[in-house]
């Protein structure tokens, strides 16, 4: 039984991508040890391990936790052509949280970091091998198991524009462009294999508070004009097969300063996407539920709120993850929800892990159970 079919007679589990890596693959991306036999053997393990854990949490449309990657934006540093690192010092970043919470951010938390990385020549792709490597360890760890989708991340042309530091193109949008037609072809390979894309765009709702001279309005605007040049990328790629997911960082940080979803709701049901994943279950956000109680979601697309959290070690219990489902199944129709994650659960290689391993699996097997308590609840 396909997703679709799945999705009329109970309600689905997912995650956002990143999942916990093994310490020692951790440690060799730190050491910049990524090449080599020892090191694709470890990640091929890791990739089977991580795969199972997933079906054996019971979740339904699952990916390869993102374990070869060291970062769900570095990674695409060693596919584009045309960046190198930026050899200065420069401070970090004026943001609408540092301005408020100088002491936490002072340390440099999500958010506060500057862009690393240089743009010094044309944008190409040339990451071919590696995609098509995270391809066969994804198929080779599904081997027998049961699992109703598989889908595998992708960094978002914005996220890459806002890594790097424009020094070729003659303007920012050519620049942009530029990306999206580079990483169409990671986009592509990984659709023509049989996955669904997740298009990981954080950068979309963090703008604003990355901009503290933007009022919401020019954000908007900003945002409505990102999204055309996001769909021009997307062009022609069959809908069902893509996930968008937009979040406001990975960081346990206060988050006063998140644009609500509300300024930016309409401009994300305009992505060229069959479904859109988006934090809902943090305190900042949970209450947005409301939104969709009057945002009428076009035909035959679906949401993946996040029901459990990244930005809480507490486990939450079953009972308010079914509750937090119910809520948008009677809001936009329960075939219309799978359940997910609000962001991923994977810090760069030697960084403080937020969120422990076994954790996200206690939130996962939460996930599940919640949305089994759901489909009770919905499908009398």
């Amino acid at each position: 039984m396909g997703l679709t079919e799945e999705r009329q007679r109970r309600i689905m589990t997912t995650h956002v991508g990143s999942l916990p890596r093994p310490d020692a693959l951790s440690e060799m991306m730190a050491d910049g040890k990524m090449s080599g036999p020892a090191y694709e053997t470890m990640v091929r393990a890791a990739v089977t391990d991580v795969v199972r854990r997933q079906a054996e949490c019971g979740i339904d449309i699952i990916d390869d936790g993102e374990q070869s990657k060291p970062g769900f934006i570095t990674y695409i540093d060693e596919r584009l052509s045309g960046m190198e690192p930026r050899t200065d010092n420069p401070p970090q970043l004026d943001t609408r949280e540092k301005r408020d919470f100088p002491e936490f951010y002072a340390h440099g938390h999500s958010g506060s970091r500057p862009p690393p990385r240089l743009c010094t020549g044309p944008v190409r792709y040339t990451g071919q091998t590696a995609v098509r490597r995270d391809i066969e360890n994804l198929k080779a760890a599904l081997q027998g198991l049961p699992v109703t989708d598989v889908f595998m991340p992708a960094v978002s042309p914005g996220q890459i524009f806002r890594y790097h530091v424009n020094r070729h193109y003659a303007s920012n949008d050519e620049f942009l462009a530029a990306i999206g037609e580079a990483l169409r072809e990671e986009y592509q390979t990984i659709i023509g294999a049989g996955f669904m894309l997740q298009i990981d765009d954080p950068h979309l709702a963090m703008h604003y508070m990355l901009e503290p001279g933007l009022s919401v309005e020019e954000t908007r605007r900003w945002a409505a004009h990102y999204v055309a040049i996001l769909n021009h990328t997307l062009r022609d790629l069959p809908v069902d097969r893509i996930r968008h997911h937009t979040c406001y960082g990975i960081n346990m940080g206060p988050r006063v300063h998140d644009l609500e979803f509300k300024h930016l709701i309409d401009i994300v049901l305009n992505i060229r996407a069959g479904f859109y994943s988006f934090e809902a279950a943090n305190p900042r956000h949970e209450h947005e539920w409301r939104l969709w109680e009057d945002v009428k979601l076009p035909p035959g697309k679906a949401i993946i709120p996040g029901v459990i959290t990244h930005c809480s070690v507490l486990v939450e219990h079953p009972e308010l993850v079914s509750d937090r489902i119910q809520r948008f199944a009677r809001a936009v129709g329960r075939e219309n929800v799978i359940a997910g994650a609000d962001c991923g659960f994977a810090s760069m290689p030697r960084a403080v892990v937020e969120v422990h391993p076994s954790i996200v699996w206690a939130k996962f097997r939460s996930l599940t159970e919640g949305a089994r308590l759901a489909t009770h609840a919905l499908w009398p």
